[in-house]
C-alpha cells in the first residue's frame, strides 16, 4: 500500500517546492532514511532535476497560454489566432492630404496627373515625400486646369514582380517591404513574359461573394511583419497559371511622423506642365504604425461577431477601427438616440490618435468603405468628437520636515502626474473623470504630501456664426450645481463667459445665470455687472443644456491674450466625477488649471495647536 511519504507531489511547479518533494519523495524510501542529502553529491542530482522539471512546467504553461488569442504573447502567434477567425492586423498607414493643383501655363484639351507624381514636404525640419495613387486627367474649365482634391500620400511608389511558378511548393507572394501601407495596395496579373496583357485583381470581401472565376486576391500577415498576397483555389477565387506574372504596387510609407504637414510642392511636372499653384484643402493625417498586438486581441473577436455587417453600434465601432487604424477611440449610436433625434442615421464619433479632427475627405473615405457592411436604409455619418474641458484649482499642504524638495519641484511632479492621467486614462470617448482617483494620484506624488483640496469646474466652447441672429444650444450632459432656486444669483449663478460684442452695441458682453434656470448677458460698468437682456437663454440644471436665444454676435473677444474664434462656457458641476455621453470626450486643461503648493504649519501637541491655521474651502 501506497504511502504519503512515497507519492510525488505533482502540482506544485516552484524550483524549491520540487526539490522539497523529491527529497521528501526519497527519504520515504528504505534506501535513503538518515541519508545527508544536503551533504551529498545526490543533492546535485536533486538541483538538476528540480530545474529540469520547472524548467518543463514552464515551458509547457507558456505554450499552452499561446494557444489561445486572449492569453498569447508572441505576435505571430496572435496573427495566426486572429487569422482562424478571419482577421487580418492593419498595416502601417501612409498619411494622406488633400491639395488643389493648379496648372498656371496649361494647353491642350486635357492633362493627365500620372500616378507617382511627387510632391515634398518639410516637417520638424525634415523634408518627405508625398505621392499619387492613381492617375487624375482634367479638362480645362473656362480656360482653368485644376485638380480638385488629390489625394496624396506620405512614401515612395514601389512595384514587385513575382513569376508563378508551381513546381516551387514554397513560393509565397510577399511584400518585401514592413512599412509597406497594404490599403494602397494595387494587384494585377500579367498573363506571360510574351503577352503584357493585365488584370486587376480586387482584395476578397468574404467567401461568400467569391466564386470561381473571381478576380481576387487575400492578404495576411506572415513572418517579421511583412505581408503576404495569395490567390484562390479555383474554387474560392480565380487560381493562377504556371507563367503568369504577379505584380504588386504600393507605397512604402514613414508612418506617422509626417502627419499634419501643411504645404506642399510640386517636384517635377504634371503632365509636362511645372508652374502650378498649390493650396492644401486638408493637412496630411492618418499615418499610423502597424496594429500592435493588443490591438489585436481586443479588435479581432469583435470583427468575428460582427460578420462582415454592421448592424449594431458594437459592428460600427470595431468595423471603423478596422478601416482607420489611426483611430485612437471610436464611439457609436442611433441618431434616434441625440437630443434632436434624426432617424435612419447611426452617427460614429472618431477621436483619431494625431491630428485633433478628421478631414471631410478622411470622413468620405471612411463612410465610402463601410457601405458593403452597411444595412441600405441606415446612412452612416462620422462626426468630430465634442470636448468637455476639466478645470483644477488644488491647494496642495505638505510635511516640510519631511522632504529636502521644493514647493515649486513638487508642484512641478504633480503637474506631471495630472498630466499622465489625462494621457493615459482620458481623452477617450468611454473615459470617465473620477475625482477620488485624481486626488489620489496628488497623494502620491510624494510621502510627505499630506492633503489637497481640489474643485473643479467644466467648459465647452462654441463657434458662433458672426452678424446673425442665431440660436445656440450647448450640451454638457452633466448635472449641473443648483442646490436651491436662486443659487448665487447676486454673484452670477454657476455660469460664466468668455467676452464678445454684439451687432449695434460697443460694450463687451458677458452671460452668466440667476439660478432659477436664466440665461443672462451683461456688461461691466465700473466693475459692476449691468444686465443688457436677463432671458437671454435658458439653463437645465439636471440636463446640463444651455440653450442661447437670438444672440446676433457681432465679434469675439481674445481668450487670454489670443485670438479666438470660440466663445468659451464655464460651469460648476453638481458631481466631481465628469461622464462623457455619446460623441463627448473629457479631458484635462492642465494649462489653465490652478495648482497651489504650501508647506503645512500646524504644529501638533502645543498649546496653539491649530491657532490661525487656515483651510482651504471645498466649495
Amino acid at each position: 500500500m501506497a504511502t504519503g511519504a512515497n507519492k510525488i507531489v505533482v502540482s506544485d511547479y516552484d524550483f524549491d517546492a520540487i526539490k522539497v518533494n523529491l527529497k521528501n519523495f526519497l527519504q520515504g524510501q528504505v534506501e535513503f532514511q538518515d541519508y545527508d542529502f544536503e551533504g551529498s553529491s545526490l543533492n546535485i542530482l536533486l538541483d538538476i532535476l528540480s530545474y529540469n522539471t520547472h524548467y518543463l512546467a514552464y515551458l509547457a504553461n507558456m505554450s499552452t497560454n499561446e494557444l489561445y488569442l486572449d492569453s498569447a504573447d508572441i505576435r505571430n502567434n496572435i496573427v495566426s489566432l486572429a487569422k482562424m477567425i478571419g482577421y487580418t492586423p492593419s498595416s502601417p498607414r501612409a498619411p494622406m492630404a488633400s491639395i488643389d493643383v493648379t496648372l498656371n501655363n496649361a494647353t491642350g484639351t486635357s492633362v493627365t496627373m500620372s500616378k507617382g507624381t511627387v510632391f515634398t514636404t518639410t516637417v520638424e525640419n525634415t523634408s518627405y515625400q508625398y505621392v499619387t495613387n492613381s492617375d487624375i486627367t482634367i479638362s480645362p474649365s473656362s480656360g482653368i486646369y485644376k485638380f480638385s482634391s488629390v489625394p496624396v500620400y506620405e512614401g515612395s511608389l514601389v512595384t514587385f514582380k513575382y513569376t508563378v511558378d508551381s513546381t516551387d511548393v514554397d513560393q509565397k507572394f510577399i511584400i518585401p517591404s514592413a512599412n509597406a501601407d497594404t490599403s494602397t495596395l494595387l494587384v494585377k496579373i500579367q498573363n506571360s513574359s510574351s503577352d503584357t496583357t493585365t488584370n486587376t485583381y480586387s482584395l476578397a470581401g468574404g467567401y461568400n461573394s467569391v466564386d470561381a472565376n473571381s478576380k481576387v486576391y487575400f492578404i495576411q500577415e506572415g513572418q517579421d511583419g511583412k505581408y503576404e498576397v495569395y490567390f484562390g483555389d479555383g474554387v474560392n477565387g480565380k487560381a493562377l497559371a504556371d507563367g503568369n506574372i504577379v505584380i504588386l504596387e504600393y507605397i512604402v510609407t514613414n508612418k506617422d511622423v509626417s502627419n499634419s504637414a501643411s504645404s506642399f510642392t510640386l517636384s517635377g511636372n504634371v503632365g509636362g506642365f511645372s508652374d502650378v499653384t498649390i493650396v492644401t484643402i486638408s493637412n496630411s493625417q492618418g499615418g499610423s504604425e502597424s496594429e500592435s498586438s493588443e490591438s489585436i486581441k481586443h479588435n479581432a473577436p469583435l470583427q468575428y461577431a460582427a460578420q462582415d455587417r454592421a448592424v449594431t453600434t458594437t459592428d460600427y465601432e470595431t468595423l471603423v477601427q478596422s478601416i482607420y487604424p489611426n483611430a485612437l477611440s471610436v464611439s457609436a449610436w442611433g441618431g434616434e438616440d441625440d437630443e434632436t433625434p434624426r432617424y435612419g442615421v447611426v452617427k460614429i464619433g472618431v477621436k483619431a490618435a494625431s491630428g485633433s479632427t478628421l478631414t471631410e475627405t478622411t470622413k468620405t473615405d471612411i463612410v465610402s468603405k463601410l457601405k458593403p457592411y452597411n444595412v441600405a436604409s441606415v446612412k452612416p455619418e462620422i462626426v468630430d468628437p465634442e470636448t468637455t474641458s476639466v478645470l483644477l484649482t488644488s491647494t496642495v499642504k505638505y510635511d516640510s520636515k519631511s522632504t529636502t524638495k521644493s514647493s515649486d519641484t513638487l508642484k512641478s511632479e504633480i503637474t506631471t502626474a495630472i498630466t499622465n492621467y489625462n494621457t493615459n486614462t482620458l481623452q477617450k470617448f468611454d473615459a470617465v473623470y473620477r475625482h477620488s482617483k485624481l486626488t489620489g494620484l496628488i497623494d502620491d506624488v510624494d510621502t510627505s504630501i499630506l492633503s489637497n483640496i481640489t474643485t473643479i469646474k467644466i467648459r465647452k466652447n462654441f463657434t458662433p456664426t458672426l452678424a446673425s441672429s442665431t440660436k445656440y444650444d450647448i450640451y454638457f450632459r452633466n448635472s449641473l450645481f443648483n442646490p436651491h432656486s436662486g443659487h448665487n444669483k447676486t454673484a452670477g449663478g454657476i455660469l460664466s463667459s468668455t467676452g464678445f460684442k454684439i451687432t449695434d452695441n460697443d460694450l463687451e458682453q458677458f452671460l452668466d445665470d440667476d439660478g432659477n434656470g436664466n440665461v443672462r448677458r451683461y456688461y461691466l460698468s465700473s466693475g459692476i455687472r449691468t444686465y443688457s437682456n436677463e432671458t437671454q437663454g435658458t439653463i437645465n440644471y439636471n440636463s446640463g443644456q444651455i440653450t442661447l436665444n437670438s444672440l446676433n454676435i457681432a465679434s469675439i473677444s481674445n481668450i487670454r491674450g489670443t485670438t479666438s474664434t470660440v466663445i468659451e462656457l464655464t460651469v460648476t458641476p453638481n458631481s466631481n466625477d465628469v461622464v462623457p455621453v455619446r460623441d463627448q470626450i473629457v479631458e484635462l486643461d492642465i494649462a489653465n488649471s490652478t495648482i497651489n503648493v504650501t508647506a503645512d504649519s500646524f504644529v501638533g501637541g502645543s498649546a496653539d495647536a491649530g491657532v490661525g491655521y487656515t483651510t482651504t474651502s471645498s466649495y
